[in-house]
């Protein structure tokens, strides 16, 4: 549908996933600004069309070279969709509910931001996760801390999506027994469906 990932990047494999992590960081870094504003707009467009039948979203609020979600959150706010936005509490990630109110978002060691409040309970429809890379078989590479793939493996987070710019999808890692799948990975170009 959007051409082989393998016949774009050419035969080379990078083995090392900190390699990858590099290379990726760094493709994602330099994709220009002009061009990431349209491409996060269509981003935004196709995970509404995709989405909006479910009503309670669990995502990241993305920061630096990340696809954007601010307006994607935004919008699924104004729609009256249950966000929650990722806390990290030792190796796990909760979910917490998100009002938009950016006031209420302190920044963890990573610089992340955070929500403060009460972790939810239960579980949420669907699960938007950050990824550097992701792989025709829905695998996603992200930063190195596994908390995305404890939290599917725990059960939780209902359909599983990866939100990123078509550069990032490749052939150029597989996954390892840790890494648990997505169910959709949605870019500029469209939607990417895995059968998992």
């Amino acid at each position: 549908m959007f051409g082989d990932p393998q016949e774009r990047e050419g035969i080379f494999k990078v083995t090392d996933r900190g390699e990858l992590r590099y290379k990726y960081r760094i493709k994602r870094e330099y994709f220009l600004h002009s061009a990431r504003e349209v491409a996060d707009g269509a981003i935004c467009d196709a995970a509404i069309a995709a989405l909006s039948g479910y009503d309670s979203f669990f995502i990241y609020y993305s920061f630096s070279s990340e696809a954007d979600t601010h307006a994607l959150i935004d919008k699924l706010i104004a729609a009256g969709k249950k966000v929650y936005l990722p806390r990290v509490e030792g190796r796990e990630m909760s979910p917490v509910l998100y009002d938009g109110n950016a006031d209420k978002l302190v920044k963890n060691r990573y610089g992340i931001q955070e929500p403060v409040g009460e972790r939810a309970k239960g579980d949420v429809d669907v699960t938007v996760a950050p990824l550097l890379a992701v792989n025709s078989k829905g695998y996603r590479l992200g930063y190195g801390g596994g908390y995305y793939d404890r939290f599917f493996a725990s059960g939780k987070g209902g359909l599983r999506v990866g939100l990123g710019y078509f550069l990032q999808y490749t052939e150029e890692f597989e996954g390892s027994e840790n890494d648990e799948p997505l169910d959709l990975f949605i870019s500029e170009r469209g939607i990417i469906r895995f059968g998992r």
